[in-house]
């Protein structure tokens, strides 16, 4: 019975880790950080957001990967994914444990944003490289294979054309999140059923949410909206969605479903942010999209949907982006962004480790 380490601490990487479970023989055992009761740590133990938030965290995030490092002798392998600032450091100390332990990389950092240096790092420290974007390829000498994304596979709904019964809103997992951008929605919500007339509104809820006091989380402006744990159903059933930054964006432009990506953050760790990332998006969809037109990733001219950052984002721009969205346009090119990333990555994740296993 093969034991796999995981370190698995985003939300949308235990996503793509439970598509991946179901490609792999039944007795394969999961031990570390992923979203299960057995685990070591629960992934929301891992919710950090901002420089502050590390500093605070410290002593936690040593601890963790202390008890990573000595749960790693169990394993046969291990799998990290995405969260570069553990999982980077976390398989240089496994590789010096032990050399000959496989230890295999997906959800790859994102090296060509910034950090470039660290493509050196997991090509030192790390037997196979998953890409999911068929341009990070380039930023590896030999170890990174683009596999797919895996998205493809755990998208059930498409759309075939642009109409949508509901407007959907997404703002974020993270409690400074939601803080920062649903009052906004909720004001947004508010207008366009004036201006609009009733429209169903969709509040889309992370599903490890479920059995959590969501009026204390969101405060009284919950009761505009039905509540949805499906994100892409409910994307699908949408006519427009306002989306805080991450996958979901790029889950909505798979889907077909027009959108405006919505962020702030604390002005010191944007400022922060500034001086280390230098891109015109930060939405995963137009950075996509920039690659599509060959441009470079998050630098090019090309844009697949709106975005509003720090101040840019009011209700009077979010407004303004649902209603002067050329949505033909971004319907036709959204199915070229599918097209681009071409298939789904499990089966193939699968498949490596399968080979990685036979080596050890």
């Amino acid at each position: 019975m093969p034991t796999i380490l995981v370190s698995a601490l985003e939300a949308s990487s235990n996503a793509h880790l439970e598509e991946l479970r179901q490609n792999l023989p039944e007795d394969y055992r999961f031990i570390g950080v992923f979203e299960n009761k057995d685990a070591l740590y629960s992934p929301r133990e891992f919710s950090i957001m901002g420089f502050r938030d590390v500093i605070g965290r410290l002593g936690f995030l040593l601890k963790a990967h202390k008890e990573m490092v000595q749960l790693a002798k169990q394993a046969d392998m291990v799998l990290l994914m995405d969260s570069s600032s553990f999982n980077i450091p976390l398989a240089k100390k496994i590789k010096k444990q032990d050399p000959h332990k496989k230890i295999m990389y997906y959800i790859l950092p994102q090296v060509w944003a910034w950090k470039k240096w660290r493509a050196k790092s997991l090509e030192k420290y790390c037997d196979f490289l998953g890409a999911i974007l068929p341009f990070e390829v380039s930023y590896y000498q030999k170890k990174a294979q683009y596999v797919g994304h895996p998205l493809l596979d755990e998208i059930k709904y498409y759309k075939k054309d642009i109409k949508g019964e509901t407007l959907v809103f997404m703002p974020g997992s993270r409690k400074s999140e939601i803080a920062k951008i649903f009052p906004l929605f909720v004001k947004t919500a508010q207008i366009l059923e004036q201006n609009e007339g009733f429209k169903r509104r969709v509040l889309v809820v992370p599903s490890f949410f479920k059995g959590l006091d969501l009026k204390a989380l969101y405060g009284e402006g919950i009761k505009l909206f039905e509540i949805s744990y499906d994100a892409h159903k409910s994307l699908f059933e949408a006519e427009f969605a306002f989306i805080c930054s991450g996958t979901a964006t790029l889950e909505a432009a798979l889907i077909g479903t027009p959108f405006v990506l919505a962020y702030r953050a604390k002005t010191m760790d944007f400022l922060i942010a500034r001086m280390f990332v230098n891109l015109h998006y930060i939405g995963l969809a137009n950075i996509f999209y920039n690659a599509l037109n060959n441009e470079t990733p998050g630098l090019g001219e090309s844009q697949l949907h709106p975005e509003l950052i720090q101040h840019f984002l009011s209700v009077e721009n979010l407004l303004k982006a649902y209603e002067e969205m050329d949505r033909e346009r971004y319907f036709k090119e959204s199915l070229r962004l599918r097209e681009y990333l071409a298939s789904g990555s499990a089966r193939k994740i699968a498949n490596e480790m399968a080979f990685l296993l036979n080596l050890t």
